[in-house]
C-alpha cells in the first residue's frame, strides 16, 4: 500500500512508541528477574565472641535444672528472679534482650536446633584455641591442637584485612585471654592487641591509662583470663577515639564461670555480654562514619556439655561441645531472623567477615570455608 508523507510520519510515530513500550516492559521484566539492586557492602565491621556460651541458653534461656537442687533456694535466688520465665522465648529474651529484640529481628541467627538449624566447629577438638583459629582463619588446622601460647601458623582474616591498603592500621583486637596475641600472631601481623594485661596495649590518653589501672586493681580470679569489664571499656574507647574499621572483641567470663560450676554467674556474664553488644551498637549509631555502615558478627568458639553432669566442660570427651551458634546483622544482610533447615560451621566466619566488607578472603586462602549462605552482599 502506498503511504502518503502524513501516513508515513504516523506509522513511524506508532512504531517508535511501540518500541519504547517494549523496551520499558523488558526493563521491568529484568528488574523483576534480578530483584533489587545489589546489596551494598559494609564500610566497617565489629566481631564479638562469647567464649563457650552454649546454644542452649542462647535459644532457650536459663535451664531450671542447672539453677540448683533446692527448690526453695532456687525460687529465692537472684538468677531465678532475673532470668526464669515460663516460656523459652521469654527466658531467652530476659537473658539476652538486645540479641533477641534487635539482632534476631534485623539480622540472621544460626544454630537453633528446634528449627533444624545447626552450627558447629569442624576441628574435632572442641576447645578454645582451635576454635578461634578455625573461626578467624577459615579452616581447621591439625597443627593447632592445644591452648599453648604458640604463634598461629595461619593468617587470620584480621591480619589479611590489615594487609589491605583500605584497612591498614585500622584493625584492632581486644580479648579477655592472654592467648589472643598468639591466635592472631601479633608478632607477624603487627596487630594491636589488648589481651587484658593490659587491656589497652599502648595507652595514649588519660582515659586509656585509667582503664589499664582499673584492670590492675581488679582481683586476678583466673590465670591468664581477666574479667570482661576492662576489655569492654578498652574496646569501646578504641571505637570512640581510634575509629577502627575492623574491631574484634573476645569476651571470656561465660567460659570461666561455667568451668567453675557457677551457673548463676555464667548467666550473669551472658547478660552483661549482651548489654555490652547493645552499648557497642548504640555507640555506632551515634557516629556518622559508622551508623548504617557497620556490620556486626556474633559467635562462640565452642559449645559445652548438654547435661547437668557435663555442662561445665567441653573438649573431645564432651560430644555436645561441637555445637555452637552465630549471628550476623548489618548493611545488606536480609532480615530473615532465625534461619531454619541449614547447617553452618565456625570456619565460615572468616570469609563472612571479609564478604560483609565486600572483600574475598578465599582468594588469599582458597582452603577457607565459604561465607555463610544468604547473608553477604552480592558480588
Amino acid at each position: 500500500m502506498y503511504l502518503t508523507p502524513k501516513r508515513t510520519r504516523l506509522a513511524y510515530s506508532f512504531a517508535m512508541r511501540r518500541l519504547f513500550a517494549l523496551v520499558a516492559l523488558a526493563a521491568i521484566a529484568l528488574m523483576a528477574t534480578a530483584g533489587a539492586a545489589p546489596r551494598a557492602a559494609a564500610a566497617n565491621i565489629v566481631i564479638i565472641t562469647m567464649d563457650g556460651l552454649r546454644w542452649q541458653e542462647v535459644f532457650g534461656g536459663a535451664e531450671r535444672s542447672l539453677l540448683g537442687n533446692d527448690e526453695k533456694a532456687i525460687v529465692g535466688s537472684a538468677s531465678y528472679r532475673r532470668f526464669w520465665k515460663e516460656s523459652a522465648g521469654e527466658r531467652r529474651a530476659a537473658l539476652m534482650p538486645f540479641f533477641w529484640s534487635v539482632v534476631a529481628t534485623q539480622g540472621q541467627v544460626f544454630g537453633d536446633a528446634s528449627r533444624g538449624s545447626r552450627s558447629h566447629v569442624t576441628n574435632g577438638l572442641w576447645f578454645s584455641y582451635p576454635g578461634y583459629s578455625e573461626m578467624l582463619a577459615g579452616v581447621a588446622d591439625p597443627r593447632v591442637d592445644s591452648n599453648d601460647k604458640i604463634p598461629n601458623p595461619n593468617v587470620t582474616v584480621l591480619e589479611w584485612l590489615n594487609g589491605l591498603p583500605a584497612y591498614r592500621g585500622r584493625v584492632a583486637a581486644f580479648g579477655a585471654w592472654d592467648v589472643l596475641p598468639y591466635i592472631v600472631n601479633a608478632g607477624r601481623s603487627r596487630l594491636p592487641v589488648g589481651a587484658g594485661y593490659p587491656p589497652v596495649p599502648k595507652p595514649a590518653s588519660e582515659r586509656e591509662r585509667t582503664i589499664n589501672d582499673l584492670a590492675d586493681d581488679l582481683p586476678p580470679i583466673w590465670d591468664g583470663a581477666p574479667l570482661d569489664a576492662p576489655i569492654m571499656q578498652a574496646a569501646l574507647e578504641c571505637l570512640r577515639t581510634r575509629r577502627p574499621r575492623v574491631l574484634y572483641v573476645m569476651l571470656g567470663e561465660t567460659d570461666e564461670w561455667a568451668h567453675d560450676g557457677r551457673y548463676d554467674l555464667y548467666l550473669d556474664a551472658a547478660f552483661r555480654s549482651d548489654r555490652f553488644i547493645r552499648r557497642v551498637w548504640d555507640t555506632i549509631q551515634r557516629m556518622p562514619a559508622y551508623a548504617n555502615r557497620t556490620a556486626l558478627v556474633l559467635a562462640t568458639d565452642h559449645g559445652r556439655g548438654a547435661t547437668n553432669a557435663d555442662w561445665t566442660d567441653h573438649g573431645r570427651k564432651v560430644p555436645a561441645a561441637e555445637d555452637t551458634w552465630m549471628a550476623v546483622m548489618g548493611p545488606g544482610v536480609p532480615a530473615t531472623g532465625l534461619r531454619a533447615s541449614v547447617t553452618v560451621t565456625t570456619s565460615q566466619v572468616a570469609a563472612t567477615v571479609a564478604a560483609l566488607l565486600g572483600e574475598d578472603f578465599r582468594r588469599a586462602v582458597p582452603a577457607a570455608a565459604p561465607p555463610l549462605p544468604g547473608v553477604t552482599p552480592e558480588r
